[in-house]
């Protein structure tokens, strides 16, 4: 393990890594939700258009709704989407919800991933469809909305009414489209307050559970009978679909790699698992990378104390000893911890992460590109390879990017001064 640590927020960037002005004026810009109270922007994409499409968790007089805006490339609001340029809605008519996730399709429907909130103790993942309009497509679900209810409850998750936005919990969400149009997703169902496992769904193109999955449209992914929270899921090119998390408590990061017919790959790692710490302290992995070669990128946190987390990884799921002698690369950003959240790579193979400090008004975006052998890339921020950016007067929390095609990053989060307001920057490349 190496450890790398910075307390002070860094001088000025140039170039690469620095806001980019022709962004919204100033390089940030809040995102509106017609008659919200609030909101936090949990996932960002382009669409094909190069419009900026962001899913948020949005406040509302009625209670938590999910949200989906739509920016233009320069951050104004396109208003010729939804209404006054986003949608604000339920899974279920009478119910909270949140959006997590949000993807474009081939076709140029826009998915959007979340939880309904069952009660106050209960989520089920959710999914709603749009047309690039920002009307439901009803042929999915039903009038554009699913909510996922699998046999025994299994899909029944803990919602995380307590926890601290940005720090991580058990209401992950995340989901990815097959080239074939079959929709996967993420759950964590808890049997009880202390046992947990994590669950792996498969759905057709119109939201029906596709029971040729496994036979029966999930999987339950569950190493040595032990807790395992899932976080994040990435489809690999040969279709192979990989899932990361934690398992244990005090928790180790957990990959784990299924065929497409939802057969565990026994051949990935230690029949089918990889588990690690980070020399002895707990490590978390949010976004998994695969570059063009197969070789795969993890990226997380540490826990006790909480650094940002990345550890190369080959395709058979072994940890790349060349780099950092196979053990997990921690960087310290800040006196109170700090994490990654997202992660993409670039066209070039090198990747960029984002992420946040933790601790009150010490929380920061930060945004980093990695080499794809593992070192932090110096051309990148002044020579640092990473930058630490502050928003507002409040905490700021990045939990979401994407690269727009000119190369520039496009960085979702959200701010709290007064009330939580999702925000979107935009770094030169």
């Amino acid at each position: 393990m190496s450890l790398q640590t910075a307390f002070a927020l860094p001088a000025t960037v140039h170039g690469a890594g620095q806001l980019d002005t022709r962004f919204a004026g100033t390089g940030k810009t809040q995102v509106y939700f017609a008659g919200s109270t609030s909101s936090m922007a949990n996932g960002v994409a382009i669409d094909h258009a190069g419009r900026l499409l962001v899913a948020a968790k949005v406040g509302t007089p009625g209670g938590s709704r999910f949200g989906l805006a739509r920016l233009l490339e320069d951050g104004s609001a396109d208003l010729a989407f939804g209404k006054q340029g986003s949608v604000i809605g339920q899974f279920a008519h009478g119910y909270e919800a949140m959006a997590g996730t949000v993807r474009v399709l081939a076709d140029g429907h826009i998915l959007v991933a979340g939880l309904h909130y069952e009660n106050a103790h209960r989520t089920l993942p959710a999914l709603a469809m749009f047309d690039p309009q920002g009307c439901p497509v009803q042929g999915f679900g039903e009038h554009g909305r699913c909510v996922v209810r699998l046999p025994g409850n299994l899909s029944q998750g803990a919602r995380d009414a307590w926890l601290p936005p940005g720090v991580p919990g058990t209401e992950a969400c995340d989901a990815c489209v097959q080239d074939d149009g079959r929709i996967l997703l993420l759950a964590n169902h808890r049997f009880e307050l202390a046992d947990h496992v994590g669950m792996l769904i498969r759905l057709n193109a119109d939201g029906s559970l596709d029971s040729t999955f496994n036979g029966r449209g999930f999987v339950m992914v569950r190493h040595l009978l032990m807790n395992t929270w899932l976080n994040s899921l990435m489809v690999q090119r040969d279709g192979r679909i990989l899932v990361g998390g934690s398992m244990n408590f005090p928790e180790e990061g957990l990959l784990a790699r299924y065929h497409t017919d939802g057969r565990l790959d026994d051949g990935f790692a230690v029949e089918g698992f990889m588990t690690f710490k980070v020399q002895g302290h707990s490590a978390q992995v949010c976004q998994i990378v695969q570059h063009e070669k197969g070789h795969l990128q993890c990226f997380g946190s540490s826990r006790d104390p909480m650094h940002c987390l990345a550890l190369n990884v080959h395709s058979n799921g072994r940890p790349d000893i060349r780099c950092n002698r196979g053990q997990p690369k921690l960087l310290q950003v800040g006196h109170s911890g700090c994490q990654w959240t997202a992660a993409q790579v670039q066209p070039d193979g090198r990747v960029l992460t984002v992420g946040a400090t933790v601790g009150g008004v010490e929380a920061d975006f930060i945004l980093a590109r990695y080499l794809p052998n593992g070192p932090l890339d110096r051309s990148f921020a002044n020579g640092l390879g990473w930058v630490r950016t502050r928003l507002s007067r409040g905490p700021d929390t990045a939990t979401s990017l994407a690269v727009q095609a000119d190369g520039c990053i496009v960085v979702g989060g959200h701010s709290l001064d007064g009330n939580y307001r999702a925000v979107v920057a935009r770094y030169q490349h």
